[in-house]
């Protein structure tokens, strides 16, 4: 098997701000996972597939409006229909509000936000890149 990784990068909108302070609902985590689950799953298979059920999720740092979130995932193991994932997702640059309203800055270390595991089938029939 092909150790498939697949990554995006967003940056916060106020839209996704749900709370005071402009933070960003934990969901909003959960949504890029799901996309990056659906690159990973066309990528290995050629079909979208279905996210079933995350087996662990960890909120670890708030983000906020204006922040840019990596987030990565990568199949972990693969079964006859499941695809068993792992993800992260990381805050790289934060906007410096105290400097000027335009400002911000790339952080030296990334601050991991998220982790989180699951698993994904795509149906036989739907399996289009078998390994031989």
């Amino acid at each position: 098997m092909s150790q498939e990784k697949a990554l995006i990068r967003v940056r916060m909108s106020t839209g996704d701000a749900h709370y005071a302070g402009d933070l960003v609902d934990g969901a909003k985590m959960l949504q890029l996972f799901g996309d990056v689950a659906t690159e990973l799953l066309i990528r290995h298979d050629g079909d979208e597939g279905l996210f079933v059920a995350y087996d662990n999720v960890e909120f670890l740092a708030p983000v906020y409006a204006g922040e840019y979130v990596e987030a990565q995932g990568e199949i972990v193991s693969v079964g006859n229909s499941s695809r068993k994932m792992q993800f992260v997702a990381r805050k790289v640059i934060r906007p410096l509000p105290e400097v000027d309203v335009s400002a911000a800055e790339v952080l030296d270390e990334p601050i991991v936000v998220c982790r989180a595991s699951g698993t994904c089938v795509v149906p036989k029939d739907k399996q289009r890149y078998r390994e031989k």
